[in-house]
């Protein structure tokens, strides 16, 4: 089969970035960390494909070495394939069905010149598999300016069917530029030792799972990893799982740091860390976001590792050369984006609590968002959602027997919403944090998921005077109409209430921007006739993804709103997590009317982001920003846009061709086209005034019996769900 074109989605040209001074790493060297593509860009094609190679080249730049899990042929031909056995990789089954066994020494490589390149990860995408085809360590050689890893895993297997990889390697190595040999065998690396010049070539021990038995001395990996001097005698480095370095506990969060690399470079050792990857569960102390477990191995002021071995390399590259040692304090911001936090960090705590609100300050976001619900008692306050079983720990107690149905406001479920509770009763619940990738088996921060307090309006709208960097607030209002029809409560004036106090107490408030945000064009023309407010202080936020906007409809909005809140996929429509268009005009047609354009919700989640982002949320932040020129973002997770905002390569990279990866699927394992998302226009926007409140009944005063909640055990918890 022809390789694909070599111009491969135009992402990124080759730029080789001016880093830090060499004597701030603390690397063995004093030179910025080394990255090596496992299997090349292994995390987005198949392991070890033409595709996979060619993308690290457009990605990152030539320093970025090439690696290869050299295996043999049957006639001793070297080939780069991640697995000893074919299978896990390949379609070789369907070409070979009647082969007893499917390892590299059972076939020619002619007879492998029909086996195509499959996923191995099976989390991973398969849209790309049964393109490419098995590449010879020659023609990898081809794709690197840089030199070759080469990764022999299992020597000894060979040596069974009378086949040499000692001899193999060495050959390559006369003939091919080879930087480093890796293996987990200390009786290869011995054999190797005096056959390679070590200033050329570098032999570097590989560690497996630490109860794993080395075969050559009997010990344990985890045991050897403590006779450094050991290693030292036929080595040049070492290769080691992050683990090593930075230990988890069985509830995935981090320990403290080994003396691995440290007493390494003691010994004169190198130390590469591996296993990772954007799409794989990390430390929670992370909060998913791929960069910072990066820079936690390279610049946290103790160690810095040798180099990275990553299935997604454009991460670690830009991780070194973007990020690392960055003054968040002191450097200035590069990229002008305002950060609108949801539900405050929403990503690492309970939505709209003190401490999500205390973190998203802290990490950054420039305004803090209230989502306002109302509570029996028409006391105002934050919370993500008008049911209480979507944010707070309410079906393990009493008030489980509160569930009714509101089908204007959940047409498929019932729920336990805050207008039946009094605020004295809402504050006797727990909140929880919001799983939003739950199906897809992510969690976020467990160690916190009920941690922390709601806040009254009147409080939330205090916590400027506590954080000087903030630029203001946005206050949510939703299900106006109905709480006006059906509950007697008016949101809109309860919140004007609010403010009037806040305003009269100005001495003790500093909020320097408010902003009103809804769905609902009758609720912001009702603030507007209300509290005379400018329509730059009010957001119209577009709940469905749409295709395209029409004039007429951009110009309703404009007459009572100034800015606007649009999804993701009204920017980028994507399906199966790859994008189908190059982006639509949503955002050029916004904007050019005058109207500022943010956008929701970025999560750091993997999934959350098309596949042409590479699994990565600050290549995914970084092309909404300078492509599409939005103008804020609204996120769970501030910090990871905070700190891109302060980035050394802002606008130094060539933006990914969204749309494109598409083309180089296999047409039989793309998913189907979906219809267009919908056109925007005036019937959506239109709608009656919100109605008044026509009579107050007076406020609900409940017995003591009833402002405290009761626990319940957990064997009833699924009895309350209804």
């Amino acid at each position: 089969m022809a390789c694909p074109r070599v111009i491969f989605l135009i992402l990124i040209k080759f730029f080789i970035l001016q880093t830090a001074l060499s004597s701030s790493w603390k690397t063995l060297s004093g030179k910025p960390p080394a990255v090596i593509a496992r299997g090349g860009f292994s995390g987005m094609f198949p392991d070890s494909s033409i595709q996979a190679y060619q993308l690290v080249n457009i990605t990152t730049s030539p320093e970025v070495m090439l690696w290869c899990d050299l295996q043999l042929t049957k006639d001793g031909v070297g080939i780069c394939f991640p697995n000893l056995n074919l299978h896990n990789g390949s379609n070789v089954i369907s070409i070979y069905p009647n082969y007893k066994e499917r390892f590299s020494v059972d076939f020619t490589w002619k007879e492998l010149s029909d086996v195509k390149l499959a996923q191995g990860v099976i989390s991973r995408p398969e849209i790309f598999d049964d393109v490419s085809s098995i590449l010879p360590i020659e023609e990898v050689a081809k794709l690197t300016a840089s030199g070759l890893w080469l990764n022999i895993q299992d020597s000894a297997f060979y040596t069974q069917h009378n086949l040499s990889m000692r001899n193999s390697v060495i050959s390559l190595s006369r003939r091919l530029i080879v930087n480093f040999i890796s293996s987990p065998e200390i009786s290869f690396l011995k054999s190797m030792k005096n056959s390679v010049k070590p200033t050329v070539t570098k032999l570097i021990f590989k560690f497996l799972k630490q109860d794993d038995i080395e075969p050559f001395t009997n010990q344990s990996y985890g045991s050897l990893a403590k006779n450094l001097s050991y290693i030292r005698t036929f080595s040049s480095g070492i290769l080691v799982p992050k683990s090593y370095i930075w230990p988890v506990d069985s509830a995935l969060y981090l320990q403290p740091h080994t003396s691995l690399v440290t007493d390494a470079h003691k010994e004169g050792l190198q130390v590469f860390a591996s296993e990772f990857a954007n799409d794989f569960v990390i430390a929670y102390n992370y909060s998913y976001d791929p960069t910072a477990e990066y820079l936690s191995f390279i610049d946290n002021g103790n160690f810095s590792v040798d180099g990275f071995l990553s299935d997604f390399p454009v991460t670690p590259y830009r991780a070194i050369n973007c990020f690392s040692h960055l003054d968040t304090k002191k450097a200035k911001e590069q990229a002008k984006i305002t950060i609108i936090s949801k539900n405050g960090a929403s990503g690492d705590f309970p939505g709209c609590t003190d401490l999500a609100y205390q973190r998203a300050a802290t990490d950054g976001a420039d305004i803090l968002d209230c989502n306002v619900q109302m509570s029996k008692d028409k006391i105002p306050f934050c919370m993500s959602s008008i049911d209480l079983i979507n944010s707070t720990n309410v079906i393990e107690t009493s008030f489980r027997n509160l569930s009714s149905v509101a089908s204007e406001i959940q047409p498929q479920r019932s729920g336990i919403y805050t207008f039946s509770l009094t605020m004295s009763q809402i504050q006797t619940l727990k909140p929880t944090i919001s799983n939003l990738e739950r199906d897809s088996g992510l969690f976020r921060n467990p160690r916190n998921k009920k941690a922390g307090k709601f806040l009254t309006l009147s409080e939330f709208l205090f916590l400027p005077n506590h954080y000087s960097s903030l630029l203001g607030i946005l206050i949510e209002v939703e299900n106006a109409a109905y709480l006006v029809e059906h509950q007697g409560i008016s949101v809109v004036d309860a919140v004007l209430d609010e403010l009037k106090r806040a305003t009269n107490q100005q001495n003790k408030t500093s909020a320097r921007t408010i902003l009103i945000q809804s769905t609902d064009k009758s609720v912001l023309m009702k603030f507007k006739e209300k509290n005379k407010m400018n329509h730059d202080e009010l957001v119209y936020r577009v709940e469905e993804n749409i295709g395209d906007v029409a004039d007429s409809a951009i110009k309703d909005i404009k007459n009572f709103a100034g800015s606007i809140v649009i999804s993701k996929k009204s920017v980028f429509p994507y399906v199966g997590f790859i994008t189908l268009t190059q982006g639509t005009n949503v955002v050029s047609k916004l904007k050019s009317s005058g109207l500022r354009v943010y956008v929701e919700r970025f999560s750091n989640e993997f999934v959350t982001q098309a596949f042409d982002f590479y699994e990565d949320p600050t290549l995914e932040i970084d092309s909404f920003v300078r492509d599409i020129q939005i103008d804020g973002i609204i996120t769970d997770f501030p910090a990871t846009t905070a700190r891109y905002r302060k980035n050394q390569c802002y606008g130094k990279f060539v933006l990914p061709e969204t749309g494109e990866l598409r083309t180089f699927g296999n047409p039989l394992l793309l998913p189907p086209a979906e219809a267009p998302y919908p056109l925007l226009g005036d019937s959506d926007v239109t709608e009656p005034p919100l109605p008044e409140v026509r009579s107050q009944p007076p406020a609900f005063s409940p017995s003591k019996a009833e402002e405290k909640a009761i626990e319940v055990p957990f064997a009833f918890i699924a009895m309350a769900i209804l």
